[in-house]
C-alpha cells in the first residue's frame, strides 16, 4: 500500500471525529502536500495548490491527532518547511505529534 495511502487510513480511523472539528479534509491535504512531506529526499517548495490547503488549517488542532504511527510516514521537519514555506507562523516552541 502506497505511503499516503497509509497515512490517510491512519489518519480517518484513528481519530475519525476529530477531522470535523478541525475543519479540514485528509484526502485533499494528502493528495495536495503528501509529496512535500514523506520521509525521504530533499525539502521541496510546495505548491500554491498545497498552500491553499495547508493555510486553511487549524494547526494546533490538527497537530493532537498527529500519532508515532503517522510521524513513521511524515517528516515533521519537512510538515514545519513546507507550515513555513506557505507563510504560517507557529508559536515558538509549539510541539505536534
Amino acid at each position: 500500500m502506497a505511503w499516503w495511502l497509509r497515512l490517510a487510513v491512519l489518519m480517518m480511523v484513528g481519530s475519525h471525529w476529530a477531522w470535523g472539528q478541525c475543519e479540514t479534509s485528509i484526502p485533499k491535504l494528502i493528495s495536495q502536500c503528501g509529496q512535500y512531506v514523506e520521509g525521504s529526499g530533499p525539502e521541496t517548495t510546495p505548491s500554491k495548490a498545497c498552500c491553499d490547503v495547508i493555510t486553511s488549517l487549524d494547526i494546533p488542532c490538527m497537530c493532537k491527532y498527529v500519532t508515532p504511527d503517522v510521524e513513521k510516514l511524515v517528516n515533521m521537519e519537512k510538515v514545519v518547511f513546507v507550515a513555513k514555506s506557505c507563510g504560517l507562523t507557529l508559536q515558538p516552541g509549539m510541539k505536534c505529534g
